[in-house]
C-alpha cells in the first residue's frame, strides 16, 4: 500500500521515518511516513486499517522524552512534534468519550470505546465501588470466554485475568459469582454493550486526570469528562462543573 512513496535514493530515505501505534487490543500498527506527512495522514492510514468511520471519538498519543503525554496535532507535521528520535511510538485512544456508548452505529466503534474503558479500569482511572467492580470484570469475562463452563472454568478460573491494578480473592469470588449466575447467554457484544451502559454510569467514566494541588497545597487532579469539569482528591469527586 505505501510502496508508490517508498524510493530507492538516499536522499528520499532520509526523509522517510518508521512509527509504530500501539492500538487498544495491544497490537501493533507500523507504517512508513514521509518529513513533511501531517497527523491527519497518520491518522487516516490507523482508520482505515481499522475499518474506524466514527472517528470524532480517537486520537494519537505520544510520551515526550520528558515523560510528557501529548495529543498528535492532525494539521501539523508529525515529525516536527516528536522530540524523541526515529523509530517513533504512539498510542492509538479515545480521545472524547461519547456521553451514550449505546448510540454509537458502528460495532468496532463500540468495541474499541470498550477496549479503552477495559485499560481505564486496570490502570485505576475508572474508579468504582467493589460491587461496580465486580459486575464490569464479569462483563469482561463473559464477552472474553462466553459462559460459564465447568469442566473449562476450574474454581479461581477469574483470578487468572487482571481486570484491576490489584483486586482481592473476595472480589475474584464475586466476579464469578456474577458471571456464572446472572449473565449465561450474552454475547460477547451484549456483554460489551451492557459493560458500557455501566460505565457511563460512574463519576470517572471518561477522566483523563491531570495532577494539580489545591489551595491548601494538598494533591489533586483536574480532569475534563463528557458532561464536565472535575476535581478529584483520593478516588472521590470533590468539585464538578457541569457542560
Amino acid at each position: 500500500m505505501l510502496s508508490r512513496w517508498m524510493s530507492g535514493s538516499s536522499r528520499n530515505l532520509d526523509r522517510e521515518y518508521n512509527c509504530t501505534v500501539r492500538l487498544l487490543d495491544d497490537s501493533e500498527y507500523t507504517c512508513t511516513i514521509q518529513r513533511d506527512a501531517k497527523g491527519q495522514y497518520l491518522f487516516d492510514l490507523l482508520c482505515h486499517h481499522l475499518n474506524l468511520l466514527e472517528k470524532d471519538y480517537f486520537g494519537i498519543r505520544f510520551v515526550d522524552p520528558d515523560k510528557q503525554r501529548h495529543w498528535l496535532e492532525f494539521t501539523k507535521s508529525v515529525v516536527k512534534q516528536m522530540r524523541a528520535q526515529p523509530p517513533f511510538t504512539m498510542c492509538f485512544r479515545v480521545k472524547f468519550y461519547p456521553t451514550d456508548p449505546a448510540a454509537l452505529k458502528e460495532e468496532i466503534t463500540r468495541y474499541l470505546v470498550f477496549l479503552q474503558i477495559k485499560r481505564d479500569l486496570y490502570h485505576g482511572r475508572l474508579l468504582c465501588k467493589t460491587s461496580d467492580a465486580a459486575l464490569l470484570a464479569a462483563y469482561i469475562l463473559q464477552a472474553e470466554i462466553g459462559d460459564y463452563d465447568p469442566g473449562k472454568h476450574p474454581e479461581g478460573y477469574s483470578s487468572k485475568f487482571q481486570f484491576f491494578p490489584k483486586h482481592s480473592e473476595k472480589l475474584e469470588r464475586k466476579i464469578a459469582e456474577i458471571h456464572k449466575l446472572e449473565l449465561s447467554g450474552q454475547t460477547p457484544a451484549t456483554s460489551e454493550l451492557n459493560f458500557l451502559r455501566k460505565a457511563q454510569t460512574l463519576e470517572t467514566y471518561g477522566v483523563d486526570p491531570h495532577p494539580c494541588k489545591d489551595v491548601s497545597g494538598n494533591a489533586a487532579f483536574l480532569a475534563f469528562t463528557p458532561f464536565g469539569f472535575v476535581v478529584l482528591q483520593g478516588n472521590k469527586r470533590v468539585h464538578f462543573i457541569k457542560w
